[in-house]
């Protein structure tokens, strides 16, 4: 679907639902991120400042995002608190997606996916094992085999059955220890 018939039916199902915000407008980010809860109101607070700055520059880098050096490092700090996972992150997205389907008619449709995202890492113990892989060719010309390091994330994304997306009704990431017994 192209962008811009996204966007229209987008705002439409805003309208529908009695709300005249824009996407991308403060009021619509506050009521997405309402019912995040963390143990520290200051930690709700930061998740809320660092999740304006992402959606004003949706795609780039946290670095790019925060646009100075304190706000990146208190990104990172946040994304690295002990007290802080995804669920207290999503919790008021999951919120606003119930919210969202309550009040959509007809048949909605809940569409799956497991994504794996790979990361370069000397040690696979600091990440986890996606799988192993026959690589390049050792100097004798046999394949090399290694370990694929990574996270794997497995969504839930409701959508209408005209293809609007309501939301994730869930999601799960985790890692291996080991793969297929090695």
């Amino acid at each position: 679907m192209p962008k811009q018939k996204w966007l229209e039916l987008f705002q439409e199902s805003l309208h529908s639902q009695g709300s005249s915000e824009a996407i991308g407008t403060g009021d619509a980010l506050d009521k997405e991120l309402t019912g995040c809860q963390f143990s520290d109101p200051r930690l709700g607070r930061r998740f809320r400042k660092f999740a304006r700055q992402l959606s004003t520059r949706l795609g780039q880098t946290i670095p790019l995002a925060c646009q100075d050096w304190t706000n990146t490092k208190a990104a990172y700090r946040f994304l690295s608190n002990g007290r802080v996972n995804e669920m207290a992150i999503l919790a008021g997205h999951f919120q606003a997606t119930r919210e969202r389907f309550v009040a959509t008619d007809g048949p909605i449709l809940v569409l799956h996916d497991t994504t794996e995202f790979s990361y370069t890492r000397e040690s696979k113990e600091a990440i986890g094992i996606l799988y192993k892989s026959c690589g390049r060719k050792d100097k004798d010309g046999r394949p090399r085999l290694h370990t694929v390091c990574g996270i794997l994330m497995h969504s839930s994304l409701a959508v209408t059955a005209e293809g609007l997306p309501l939301g994730l009704a869930a999601i799960k990431f985790w890692t291996r220890s080991k793969f297929k017994g090695n």
